[in-house]
């Protein structure tokens, strides 16, 4: 299984698309078949790259979405001012290809037979490779205690929502939690809010239990809940972010 990744040793692949998944009206996955592809670990990503007829190249990262061992799957949310996203939203088939290099990354990743309470803390599509670990923990047995704490506008910009109830609903170890900042639908029973200190207090485990925290969103985001967790005596060092912004469109 690939391990953190030197760019300057990482070749590029020829990726065909073998599958799609609407994930949400701004947000869709791609099931990826890729000779070559090494496997990754969860919290990795990867870089895609499209050439135009002319010659013209445009570069992105995006997240893994897939557990190891089961294939590549990237999930893209459309930025409308984006050079990339919106071609892999909108327009991408079966049957498409464009290159990919990875996985990269060795820091923001998380290995299924760590045993310590796992903390994941995502905003929008910065769900995505804390999926990766979710589905990990599924596929490899753990029982880690594992919780999400899970920011989305709206109901339906929930990516994978129907998939991260099914886990939640087996009662396994694995807890869900989801606030919603802009709308909210008739009778929601989750959060409505903005996560702040007193959302992750009510949340997250006491720091003296020493879990492992990923945090992946907007710049904004990231800082907000890693700030919060800090303050309730969290130790920098065991909190793990990622930051995506406009770059990644």
């Amino acid at each position: 299984m690939a391990g953190a990744a030197v760019l300057g040793r990482l070749t590029w692949l020829a990726a065909e698309v073998i599958g799609t998944i609407a994930e949400t009206p701004r947000v869709r996955t791609l099931r990826l078949g890729a000779d070559g592809w090494a496997g990754h670990r969860a919290g990795q990503h990867v870089d895609v790259r499209l050439t135009a007829e002319d010659g013209y190249q445009a570069q992105r990262s995006y997240s893994i979405a897939s557990a190891p061992g089961d294939g590549l799957e990237i999930t893209v949310e459309r930025l409308e001012d984006g050079e990339v996203s919106p071609y892999l939203v909108d327009e991408v088939r079966e049957g498409d290809r464009f290159e990919v290099r990875g996985p990269i990354g060795g820091y923001f990743v998380w290995d299924g037979s760590d045993p310590a309470p796992l903390l994941l803390v995502g905003g929008g599509s910065g769900v995505v490779p804390l999926a990766a670990m979710i589905r990990h923990r599924a596929a490899a047995g753990s029982d880690a205690p594992t919780r999400l704490l899970y920011s989305s506008r709206t109901l339906d910009e929930v990516v994978y929502r129907v998939e991260l109830d099914e886990l939640a609903d087996r009662a396994d170890g694995f807890e869900l939690f989801v606030t919603l900042t802009r709308s909210q639908p008739e009778g929601w029973a989750g959060y409505a809010r903005r996560i702040d200190a007193e959302l992750l207090e009510e949340v997250a485990w006491p720091a003296a239990e020493a879990p492992q925290v990923f945090v992946c969103g907007s710049t904004r985001f990231v800082d907000a809940a890693a700030d919060g967790l800090v303050a309730l005596g969290y130790e920098p060092q065991r909190i793990k972010t990622e930051r995506f912004g406009a770059t990644g469109s």
